[in-house]
């Protein structure tokens, strides 16, 4: 457990993000991939289903042990946590009401925020969109792990640690690699989150609060769902950046594994992912791509070639190398 990888630096290339390119020549063959641009009318009502469900589920935690609360918290809520952070994600990009009604969105990412149990819709759209605009760029793409990380997690059992900490490197390295200013919406977020919180404990107990926040936790780390977290842009092959992974937690987590897609047509919502890849197959069926999450993780702890290191990086226009 003790290995360590191979790699000692991460893949410097020179070259603009690849996803603007593709979808210019992708769209010149398929324009008919416009007519998917858009919003799921669907998608509000699927993701209030979920925020219901973990207000149903409230109630009966005080009657769980804590190590059942932990199995629970980690098999069920946490997963349904898990694509509620996914939900934020499309969010992030208007795709549940439109870019015609960017504050409906808003509004409405604080709702799918609440059983998470940490205010993140506002933070997180901050961020994202650069990392779309700006992937692989070190100084920009909080989405890198730093080469503080790269250092320090660079065994085998290191590398599991840092799947472990991933909520907390998710969190904090934004903060650390390109701190803003608080926004007034993320102050907005903060205070109903606060105040929704507050009403956990008071009608349900403490317990019913430290579920929710583990089971967030516990899905953001070594967990099946986490595969993603990996999958999506970690270079499993050399001079690839980003990888879609096709198998069924798709169905759950809002098809964020056709993220080669994603990132290509970042305006499609995530239902009619695999529309564009039924349209324009050729584009995408020969790329190097994932079937299990769980796979990649295992892969990315023991195979000395992957860890940390193993994005590709530019460096940011003007600056020294």
């Amino acid at each position: 457990m003790g290995a360590k990888v191979s790699r000692t630096d991460f893949e410097w290339v020179y070259t603009e993000e690849p996803h603007a390119s593709r979808r210019k020549i992708i769209l010149e063959k398929y324009p008919e991939i416009k007519q998917l641009f858009g919003y799921d009318p669907n998608f509000k009502w699927v993701v209030t289903g979920m925020v219901l469900v973990q207000l149903i589920t409230l109630p009966f935690i005080q009657y769980l042990s804590w190590p059942m609360l932990i199995v629970v918290a980690y098999c069920f809520g946490g997963v349904i946590n898990h694509s509620l952070m996914l939900a934020i994600h499309e969010i992030a990009h208007n795709l549940a009401f439109g870019h015609a009604r960017p504050m409906a969105n808003r509004l409405f990412g604080f709702f799918a925020n609440l059983p998470v149990g940490v205010p993140a819709s506002i933070s997180f759209k901050k961020y994202h969109l650069e990392h779309h605009r700006y992937q692989g760029i070190e100084t920009i793409d909080t989405d890198l792990p730093t080469l503080i990380e790269a250092k320090l997690f660079n065994t085998t059992f290191g590398k599991f640690i840092w799947l472990v900490l991933q909520p907390l490197f998710y969190m904090v390295r934004p903060l650390v690699v390109r701190p803003k200013p608080p926004e007034p919406l993320e102050l907005v977020n903060v205070i109903i989150q606060l105040f929704f919180d507050a009403c956990v404990v008071q009608l349900f107990g403490w317990k019913a609060m430290w579920y929710l926040i583990i089971g967030s936790l516990l899905a953001m780390g070594v967990h099946p769902v986490a595969g993603h977290f990996v999958s999506e842009h970690y270079m499993f092959k050399k001079g690839f950046e980003t990888y879609s992974y096709y198998g069924a937690l798709n169905f759950i987590t809002f098809n964020v594994g056709y993220h080669m897609e994603h990132h290509d047509f970042p305006a499609v919502p995530g239902s009619r992912l695999p529309e564009v890849k039924r349209i324009a197959g050729e584009f995408y069926d020969d790329l190097p791509q994932h079937h299990s999450w769980v796979s990649v993780l295992y892969d990315f702890v023991m195979d000395p070639e992957i860890g940390p290191y193993a994005r590709i990086k530019r460096k940011e226009r003007g600056l020294e190398s």
